[in-house]
């Protein structure tokens, strides 16, 4: 007969995982008295105005809650051991030190600024990526609209190379952890244009409140977490010109965080599902969001569907 865990062991393995998450999650849920404290002085500040709205705050605040604790079981059983696994191939080891440190943010940056843009540009990751961008409200509480699937997504795969050169998992993890706070910080209203040069360098609201826009002027720019200057060196910039019509170009008319998380992959599956060439079809996977298949060939697949439905 098995026995039934007792409190010992039960302790023993969440000993184990938060062992493995508090490099990364800790951080975060330590400093989430801190966004809990902005998001109350932010809201005191604007609560007369359109900037906040309850409904859309709570979709926001349950999808940032649920999003903390699935991301850090998906960390501790799937991210750290992959991770891991492939620091035992590492090219060297990199010691830590303030420079290397440095190095190593820096680096995490420049991993940021390519998983945004393919989150952007590849239909894969725009399923994950798309929760984020569904408020039509920018404040504080924007900030923490996140996908439930992100790791699933795979978007810890555009960090392996900096653990591959030599970084400890656990301080590649605890970078991207001081960016993702770095960015709350940025999903605001209440800041105008900061000194230039800090707009040159950094990533400011200004710049963010651009990236969250659904004018023509804004899609697909401003992708930097920290910094604005991959931005600027691959050509992805656009500066905050005109009023941001904030939300997705496709609005998703629903408060059911489910929905929320899910509306993008059931629309894709649905693509794929469509009659057509395989190679077109399994292309959804990576080609842009907007992207449709040709008319001719969704004509043409249709009548050969109804041909084949009457002859069948």
């Amino acid at each position: 007969m098995t026995d039934w865990p007792t409190f010992t062991s039960v302790i023993s393995l969440w000993s184990s995982l938060t062992a493995h998450i508090q490099v990364r999650e800790w951080l975060l849920i330590l400093l989430s008295p801190l966004f809990v404290a902005v998001v109350a002085i932010e809201w005191r500040a604007l609560r007369h105005t359109a900037i906040y709205d309850r409904r859309d705050s709570l979709d926001s605040l349950t999808l940032g809650g649920v999003y903390t604790l699935v991301d850090a079981a998906l960390v501790a059983l799937v991210v750290l051991p992959a991770m891991s696994w492939l620091y035992s191939w590492r090219l060297t080891t990199i010691d830590i030190t303030p420079w290397s440190f440095a190095t190593l943010y820096l680096g995490v940056e420049f991993c940021y600024y390519w998983f945004h843009r393919a989150s952007h540009r590849i239909r894969w990751f725009w399923c994950a990526h798309v929760v984020h961008h569904g408020s039509e409200h920018m404040n504080f509480t924007t900030a923490m609209r996140q996908s439930w699937l992100y790791a699933l997504a795979g978007n810890w795969l555009f960090y392996l190379p900096m653990v591959w050169l030599g970084f400890e998992p656990g301080w590649v993890l605890f970078a991207l952890a001081l960016n993702l706070a770095y960015q709350f910080f940025v999903h605001t209203q209440w800041v105008d244009r900061l000194p230039a040069p800090i707009e040159f360098i950094f990533n400011t609201p200004s710049h963010h409140r651009a990236h969250h826009g659904r004018n023509p002027v804004y899609i697909d720019s401003n992708y930097g977490g920290t910094l604005i200057i991959f931005d600027r060196l691959f050509g992805t910039f656009v500066p905050e010109t005109e009023t941001v019509d904030y939300g997705l170009v496709h609005p998703v008319r629903s408060h059911n965080p489910f929905w929320l998380t899910a509306h993008e992959w059931v629309a894709m599956i649905r693509d794929i599902r469509k009659p057509g060439p395989l190679s077109l079809r399994i292309k959804h996977l990576w080609a842009p969001p907007e992207w449709q298949r040709p008319p001719l060939l969704n004509a043409n697949a249709g009548k050969l569907a109804q041909v084949a439905a009457h002859t069948g």
